[in-house]
């Protein structure tokens, strides 16, 4: 029997990893350093596993150039990093803190001396506390804060950085963090004000785009990353495919109709009613300003297919679904073809970037040795050959970054759960490349699944 033909990836085509500030970096009040909402929620009890900050993480504050010189020896050429606005602004607005400024163009330069492309996302879940302390989300005043950090962060990082990332998923600090949800700041508030943080969001998205067109180097490109929920059809027949194409409107109707049209849609509006968001005039216009493409982090999804008079059935997971043992993370691979395809086929989107997929799983403190994650190794395969056929089918995807490059700080989860294909000692500080990162090596060398 001849050999299946190799998934090989579009020439050009942009591997990398990702990671953030708050789960890696360590030093929580170093260096003149103001605390964020993570540090204080996970000062309360019960808000973390076993009550872990994020004071020590993976210490990659003082570890940076030897975790880069790994990266180069793992072939990795592009990586996902966010700033930490509280090192940048320990009180989120004013004086910005030159300590922290010096410390990311350290960063920089030393990432650029081992080869390796910045994709910097400006905001990553760590609202400084000071704001918080304001009003944070809630009020409008926040968004005037974050546009004097993306005008100093773009000035004094576009030497090294033509990839900008504005927002990493607005629904987890948005919704999740003020709707008794499980993330900072852990609030429970009336609809009409999780409705005002999303608009207040959106904003920001806005004068993250507008500092980049201002301030940033020749060739800058700038994007949101978004985690749609991705609804994936029962069959691919026109009947379900259609139904999912529905269902994925309905459910990221609140974030890609306002940045992609340019409005909230009618039917968001009708269904907010009296809790729809205070707009001023020219939010629309800010919150629509062009961006060259699209980040997507995708997981999981849920299976649809077309019920009475075709609309969307959402089929309930039997008990015993594969899953992570992140529970939230039921192992569903489609979502890598259904959610790039979605998003070009339903908004336009023409520039389309997986920026985060991954598992997460309970996996030993210690190691010495590769350690075998076989299944994580199973899943993202499986997941590259997803996107690989929606690329075939036209998704206009132009890269993928694997989450993570190394055990971190899982938020909620503390140092329990890990996703990384590296892995962190978390007592001792020693990074050890599990079987996923020879694995994922290869395909990058390669631009082929393997």
């Amino acid at each position: 029997m001849p050999a299946s033909p190799p998934l090989t990836f579009p020439r050009g085509f942009v591997w990398g990893v990702a990671t953030a500030a708050t789960q890696i970096e360590g030093a929580a009040r170093r260096d003149g350093k103001g605390p964020s909402i993570w540090d204080t929620f996970a000062g309360r009890p019960g808000c973390v596993r076993h009550g872990e900050t994020p004071e020590p993480a993976c210490d990659h504050y003082r570890r940076f150039r030897s975790d880069f010189a790994l990266m180069q020896r793992l072939g990795i050429r592009h990586y996902r990093l966010s700033v930490a606005w509280p090192r940048l602004f320990p009180e989120g607005r004013g004086r910005p803190n030159q300590k922290g400024i010096d410390f990311y163009c350290r960063l920089l330069d030393a990432m650029t001396a081992h080869g390796i492309t910045p994709w910097v996302t400006m905001f990553h879940w760590d609202l400084p506390e000071a704001l918080e302390a304001e009003g944070g989300w809630r009020v409008r005043a926040t968004t005037d804060a974050f546009g004097a950090y993306a005008d100093t962060l773009v000035r004094a990082f576009s030497p090294w950085v033509r990839h900008w990332i504005t927002l990493n998923e607005i629904v987890c600090f948005t919704r999740y963090g003020h709707g008794g949800g499980d993330k900072a700041p852990g609030t429970r508030e009336t609809e009409q004000v999780i409705n005002q943080t999303y608009h207040h969001a959106l904003l920001c998205h806005g004068h993250g785009v507008r500092a980049v067109r201002e301030h940033g180097r020749r060739g800058a490109r700038v994007g949101l990353a978004d985690n749609p929920v991705v609804p994936i059809p029962f069959t691919e027949t026109a009947e379900d495919i259609a139904a999912a194409r529905a269902a994925f409107v309905a459910e990221n109707i609140r974030v890609l109709d306002p940045i992609f049209r340019g409005r909230y849609a009618p039917a968001y509006l009708r269904a907010a009613g009296r809790d729809r968001p205070l707009v001023a005039r020219g939010d629309l216009a800010q919150i629509a300003l062009p961006t060259d493409f699209l980040g997507l982090n995708l997981y999981t999804g849920y299976f649809v297919r077309a019920g009475r008079k075709g609309k969307p059935e959402r089929l309930p997971l039997p008990p015993g679904f594969p899953r992570a043992d992140s529970p939230w993370l039921h192992l569903m691979p489609q979502a890598l073809h259904w959610g790039p395809r979605h998003a070009h086929e339903t908004y336009g989107a023409t520039s389309l970037y997986v920026t985060e997929n991954g598992a997460g799983y309970d996996e030993p403190d210690t190691c010495t040795e590769a350690l075998p994650d076989l299944h994580r190794r199973e899943y993202v395969r499986q997941c590259l050959a997803e996107l690989h056929r929606a690329i075939a089918v036209g998704a206009p995807v132009r890269g993928y970054f694997l989450w993570s490059f190394m055990d971190n700080y899982e938020w909620q989860d503390g140092y329990g759960r890990r996703f990384g294909i590296v892995h962190v000692n978390f007592k001792t500080q020693r990074r050890t490349p599990k079987l996923s990162a020879a694995w994922y090596r290869a395909v990058m060398q390669s631009n082929r699944v393997v």
